[in-house]
């Protein structure tokens, strides 16, 4: 892809696949903490999955759930709370809720897929990006096409998007029944400020990822990052059929199966500002 969050170069300039660590890793639970980012930096990866929501007092967090119950000793809407009160709760009991300004302060050169969970989150996500001038550092989605779109319409400059739930299903059951010529002509319109497609391997009864499915991203010029894939069979299979990227919980066996492969970057971590 021409934008520079897609470029993931080896040592003699090969493009490899994407390895994403979805909201971090952590085996003891710890989603989208630092400790979580931290250790899936310290193994080398350049790209983290997170989530981002916004306290009532408008400060962009690292966090998934609408709510604080699920993951934290905290209680109620996130939504609902000031940073303040958020800065209380703790994830599984011990780690406090991340900001974004936090994390894009620690790493240099790590890239984030933001995925923006809220209308709450608009305005904070771009206004974050914009303050630290971040956009070729991030690659901005939601399973709301709308919701995408507001957030890129308020940037001063380009940045990586990813199609939401209403685009991909247009381009999955469309796909295997339309003549390419005509599929394209129709899906570029839809697909135009996008240049990736984050998808399940499957939903449903529907096999989303397919060699024909790749095949017709690539001729779209978008890029097929597949998620949330913890299976070393199951990633050696999508990488054979030419996925772009892997979205894991399991960073640990990503990284195993991308070395296995002659395909993990290599060399130092991203390292922490001193």
């Amino acid at each position: 892809m021409s934008l520079p969050y897609f470029a993931n170069p080896d040592a003699a300039g090969n493009q490899l696949p994407v390895a994403m660590a979805h909201r971090g890793f952590s085996g003891e639970g710890l989603e989208n903490s630092m400790p979580a980012f931290r250790a899936a930096v310290g193994l080398g990866y350049r790209y983290l999955e997170t989530d981002v929501r916004t306290t009532s007092d408008g400060v962009l967090l690292l966090f998934h759930d609408a709510t604080l119950d699920r993951v934290t000793d905290g209680k109620g809407k996130v939504s609902g709370r000031s940073a303040a009160e958020v800065s209380k709760a703790r994830i599984g009991g011990r780690e406090p809720i991340p900001t974004f300004d936090e994390l894009i302060a620690e790493f240099r050169g790590v890239r984030l897929n933001l995925d923006v969970k809220d209308w709450n989150s608009v305005g904070s996500t771009a206004a974050a990006i914009e303050r630290h001038q971040v956009h070729d550092r991030v690659l901005v989605t939601s399973f709301s096409d709308r919701r995408r779109r507001a957030v890129l319409k308020l940037l001063s400059r380009p940045v990586a998007a990813s199609a939401g739930v209403v685009s991909i299903a247009l381009f999955t059951l469309l796909g295997p029944v339309l003549p390419g010529p005509v599929f394209r002509r129709l899906m570029r319109p839809i697909l135009r400020d996008v240049q990736a497609l984050q998808v399940p391997v499957r939903r449903g009864f529907i096999r989303v990822v397919t060699p024909g499915s790749i095949r017709r991203a690539h001729a779209l010029g978008l890029v097929v990052h597949v998620w949330t894939v913890n299976d070393p069979t199951e990633m050696r299979r999508l990488l054979e059929l030419g996925v772009d990227g892997i979205v894991t919980d399991r960073a640990d066996l990503l990284r195993e199966v991308l070395t296995g492969r002659g395909e993990w970057p290599g060399g130092p971590p991203a390292q922490p500002y001193s």
